[in-house]
């Protein structure tokens, strides 16, 4: 049900879109415009141009994007009748986009298959790359001694706050929920522990793309991390190097 093709067009799509997002936020920059203005056209301009790919190329696959509608977004319940589901987050991090020069935003394109992240792209557009499952990245090293915990630099989750605190781990403050998994796919952080507030397009690309590399990727009680659901909410996910899991899942299982 999934084909190398697959791949290659979650990575192509998430491409597309981020360079898109570049020359827009550019512009828009240049031009004077305030951060709500770029939010709004990151989204409508990148959410339009995926929709209109994957009309064109998947036209038997579902999708449910962040900013569709009419049939794409999350009250269309034909999709919940599809095996095929492409899931999307044209502009991850929006805050983030309309803070230039912030890098911390990304493109998540994802197919999720019987409910599996099997395929997906985390484009970073203004670091220049681009993670997929095409190319899967190799398992980072292991940790430092003292771990790096992932943490939104408004919101700070009291899950990963309790996981710091007992691993007497760092804390490494970021954006959008892609680039936080992207830093520990890279090995740049380790742990990333967050509840409430996502959805299923916030996490379906970073999870493939975090599976792919080999890190131990799960919801915050141990379940698995499934997709295409009636209702599009899906608050908690865990990332981290394997080597920790052992005990970070000791931890929260108190």
């Amino acid at each position: 049900m999934v084909t190398p093709a697959d791949h290659r067009l979650a990575m192509d799509l998430a491409d597309e879109a981020g360079r898109l997002l570049v020359e827009l936020r550019d512009r828009l920059s240049a031009a004077g415009a305030p951060a709500g203005e770029l939010k709004a056209e990151g989204d409508r301009r990148a959410n339009d141009l995926l929709m209109e790919r994957l009309a064109q190329l998947r036209p038997d696959d579902a999708v449910l994007s962040e900013e569709g509608r009419d049939g794409t977004g999350p009250s269309d319940t034909g999709r919940l009748a599809s095996r095929r589901v492409w899931i999307v987050d044209p502009l991850d991090g929006t805050r983030e986009f309309s803070e230039p020069p912030r890098p911390d935003w990304a493109v998540h394109v994802a197919l999720a298959v019987d409910g599996v992240a099997v395929a997906g792209a985390v484009a970073l557009p203004s670091q220049g790359r681009t993670l997929s499952t095409l190319m899967p990245s190799p398992l980072p090293p292991p940790p430092p001694p003292r771990p790096r915990v992932i943490v939104s630099r408004t919101r700070r989750p009291a899950v990963a706050i309790r996981l710091a605190e007992a691993l007497g781990a760092d804390l490494v403050e970021m954006g959008s929920a892609g680039a936080k998994v992207a830093a520990v796919v890279t090995g740049d952080a380790d742990i990333y522990a967050h509840s409430g507030g996502q959805y299923e397009w916030d996490s379906c690309a970073p999870v493939a793309v975090a599976v792919a590399a080999g890190l131990h990727v799960t919801r915050i009680d141990g379940g698995p991390m499934l997709y295409n659901n009636p209702d599009p909410y899906l608050p908690d996910l865990l990332v981290c190097h394997p080597t920790l899991a052992p005990a970070v899942t000791a931890l929260l299982d108190q």
